[in-house]
């Protein structure tokens, strides 16, 4: 992961200087978060269309080796090896100038546009997440991304600290449409979420499809095609009893 500099620096759009001194960080070695990710936390990145660093974009050198990141990262796909960074950079600004959060689905890339989509696959035990590029490294030659704490959490090697994957760049343009659903709560009781499907697809016109995963029926709303419709059922749903619904996006139908 890329040291970071001041903040005046990253806004306003100065190269960020590579060899700061890691005595500015509050630990000296990296570590894992005391709490495990939530599995709100573990959801997706919701990925958008936005425009690109122009900072973040130029050719930088890191330990004598130069670095040019790419300008458009459609059709972008490599395998190797992932590694994750935590509690010694919470907190601290990415090389696109946003806070690094352990428990957000971000990452850091050497090369790929900031910010950038990917989909990350361990490729040990098939699991995989949809991850933020917003940072710069990781600087180990034998590395390929720098993924945070929960996304490794999530793709089942937060505890080896690295594994071999698979990444494949995501753009709005070739994974539109995909259908997504609002998930709205989760019980054992299989009675009590079917009442609830009920009422919810009689309030909001929609489907209530019910999922049975990690022993938890799970009720959802959907699917709903247009991003900035789910979006507003969410943040409905929020204000209301259900403050914990999230998106969940798919590529076909439950």
């Amino acid at each position: 992961m890329i040291k970071r500099t001041f903040k005046q620096a990253a806004l306003l759009g100065f190269v960020v200087v590579l060899s700061a001194c890691s005595s500015r960080y509050h630990v000296k070695q990296d570590k894992a978060p005391v709490r495990a990710p939530t599995e709100l936390e573990m959801q997706d990145a919701l990925v958008t269309s936005e425009a690109k660093s122009v900072s973040a974009g130029r050719p930088y050198e890191v330990l004598g080796k130069r670095y040019t990141p790419m300008s458009d990262e459609k059709g972008y796909q490599a395998e190797g090896t992932a590694s994750w960074y935590g509690r010694k950079f919470h907190g601290y600004y990415t090389s696109n100038g946003e806070v690094f959060n352990m428990f957000d689905m971000t990452a850091a890339h050497k090369t790929l546009p900031l910010p950038s989509f990917v989909r990350v696959t361990n490729v040990e035990n098939g699991k995989s997440a949809v991850v933020r590029v917003n940072d710069r490294g990781p600087f180990h030659e034998d590395r390929l991304i720098d993924l945070s704490y929960a996304a490794a959490y999530k793709l089942g090697f937060h505890h080896q600290g690295t594994a071999q994957v698979k990444i494949e760049a995501i753009t709005i343009a070739r994974d539109t449409p995909r259908l997504t659903y609002v998930q709205v709560a989760a019980a054992s009781n299989i009675e009590n979420v079917q009442a609830l499907a009920s009422t919810l697809s009689q309030q909001f016109q929609l489907d209530t499809p019910i999922a049975f995963e990690d022993n938890l029926y799970k009720l959802r709303l959907g699917p709903i095609t247009d991003d900035n419709t789910a979006q507003q059922l969410l943040e409905t749903l929020r204000q209301g009893e259900f403050n914990r619904a999230f998106l969940l996006y798919t590529e076909h139908e439950l």
